[in-house]
């Protein structure tokens, strides 16, 4: 497994005090390239930020059962549109972090595991997990009349927010241990996330559904205590200087 060691860095500037001492003179002698401030800056994010238009929408239902479902819940004073959304945005991030433990489980098969770490079979039954999670939501929106191929508001959102997180997995300089600090950052995200949907499907009065989600956050609650197992034991080992290294399983 790839180690943390001393290299030839040259990032930072006091590698070499002559250059450094050099640049900051330049860059105090050479003016701004264009006049403005910080102010200047966050008032025009902020006119883009008023201007723009919203990220999407929730679309109409995709069948007569929906639109009646829509209606009613209407009538009762509760937007539909709103348990749609966070259903797209929760079947997007289980899509996502399906895809995160295919490009952990490569990593792994590159570069093994350490001692207390995960084994293929650990990383295979997490995304085994996500993947039947995105199916519970996307069987929940068609029960709601809603179409789970579309790209919601908070789906779209979920997804960008996503995306570094699933850029550290895919990046082959960045090792498999390296790698479950994007696991824990991901899976932090999904516990809060099936709780506040939870509430939500509470409130909306779909006890059934709430209580599916409850199902799969209990599964989640257990993936982000194993991958902080697994962060703490490989830092152990980091700490100690011990070989991590352990020999990859083969897949099945």
């Amino acid at each position: 497994m790839k180690q943390i060691t001393i290299g030839t860095n040259r990032t930072g500037m006091a590698t070499s005090p002559l250059d450094s001492k050099e640049l900051i003179e330049a860059a105090q002698a050479v003016p701004p390239t264009s006049p403005g401030s910080e102010a200047d800056a966050a008032a025009v994010r902020a006119e883009y930020a008023r201007e723009s238009g919203t990220i999407g929408s929730v679309p109409p239902p995709a069948s007569l059962k929906g639109m009646v479902k829509a209606a009613g819940e209407l009538i009762q004073g509760r937007p539909p549109a709103l348990l749609i959304d966070k259903l797209g945005e929760r079947l997007q991030f289980e899509r996502s972090g399906t895809r995160l433990y295919e490009a952990l489980i490569a990593k792994y098969d590159a570069e093994g595991s350490f001692e207390g770490g995960p084994s293929r079979a650990d990383l295979e039954a997490i995304r085994d997990d996500e993947l039947r999670h995105f199916d519970l939501l996307r069987r929940a929106l068609e029960r709601l009349g809603a179409d789970p191929t579309a790209m919601t508001p908070g789906a779209n959102m979920i997804g960008l927010a996503s995306a570094g997180v699933l850029a550290v997995a895919v990046e082959p300089r960045i090792s498999f241990g390296q790698s479950l600090q994007a696991l824990l950052v991901a899976e932090l995200t999904d516990n809060d996330g099936w709780r506040m949907l939870i509430d939500l499907a509470t409130a909306y009065g779909q006890d059934e559904l709430a209580a599916e989600l409850r199902a799969a956050e209990q599964h989640e609650a257990r993936h982000l205590e194993l991958v902080r197992v697994w962060l703490s034991n490989k830092l152990a080992l980091d700490a100690r200087g011990a070989p991590t290294t352990t020999t990859p399983q083969k897949a099945a």
